[in-house]
């Protein structure tokens, strides 16, 4: 059943849907607002307290915002007002309002008129669709960049598989998220190719939301399973072996639906 907006329980995501999403630490409202306005005392800020300009606390709660979805704590179907969420982060609604429809314009939310927004609903076929998408942009790239890259390159990017395995190993989903999409553009980057990294991390993204009723799915050992594709992954590129490499990229693809 689908829950309204948030009401007298408190602020933030309903209480009753499990604790509020966890955001990055934020400034005190006072000082959101009053940096939103430029307001500064003495004629400048102090050197340990920068400006924050709307924009970046704009910045601060679609991160916060991503975060929270690919977690779970925005469940789909639920409904969410900038009031309620920017009582949460302490600031006003108008930043939570703008990164909300930025997470619109993505697909991860729609505008319910008069309440807030819906975190969209999404099931197992359009995983699959999204993860077929990726096969077919990501596995000639990948291919051609085994024949090509020098093995150097390649060994550059060992820290960032790595990362992904401690990532994983933290058992957040979030964490891990990240680490994953930042290996895949790190790769990717190699081609040399701004718009490919740019729609490719775009439908990565995309694929990181979790489904209805997946609340079990992609847990500590699944995110263990998946960073060590990556290991396996670079291995292969490093020793020029395409056979291995189309192997472990179709079957990563496979393994995200």
């Amino acid at each position: 059943m689908k829950q309204g907006v948030q009401g007298s329980a408190g602020p933030g995501i309903p209480a009753t849907r499990g604790r509020p999403a966890s955001v990055p630490a934020q400034p005190s409202a006072a000082d959101v607002n009053a940096a939103a306005r430029g307001e500064h005392t003495h004629g400048e800020q102090p050197a340990d307290r920068p400006l924050i300009q709307r924009a970046s606390v704009r910045g601060q709660i679609l991160d916060a915002l991503r975060t929270a979805l690919v977690s779970g704590e925005l469940k789909p179907g639920e409904v969410y007002s900038a009031p309620a969420l920017g009582e949460r982060f302490g600031v006003s609604a108008t930043p939570v309002r703008e990164a909300m429809q930025q997470l619109a314009l993505e697909g991860a939310v729609e505008v319910v008129p008069n309440r807030g927004f819906r975190v969209v609903e999404r099931d197992a076929r359009e995983l699959a669709e999204l993860a077929e998408v990726r096969s077919l942009i990501e596995m000639p790239v990948m291919l051609r960049l085994a024949r090509t890259v020098p093995v150097e390159r390649w060994a550059e990017l060992r820290p960032l598989a790595e990362a992904t395995v401690r990532a994983a190993s933290s058992g957040c989903r979030a964490t891990y998220a990240e680490a994953d999409r930042a290996f895949h553009r790190a790769v990717l980057g190699l081609a040399g190719n701004a718009q490919l990294v740019r729609i490719a991390d775009d439908l990565h993204r995309r694929a990181q939301w979790p489904l209805i009723g997946a609340a079990g799915r992609w847990g500590r050992a699944d995110l263990i399973a998946d960073a060590a594709e990556h290991t396996a992954l670079l291995d292969a590129l490093i020793a020029g072996n395409v056979d291995v490499v189309r192997t472990l990229v179709s079957e990563h693809f496979a393994g995200a639906n």
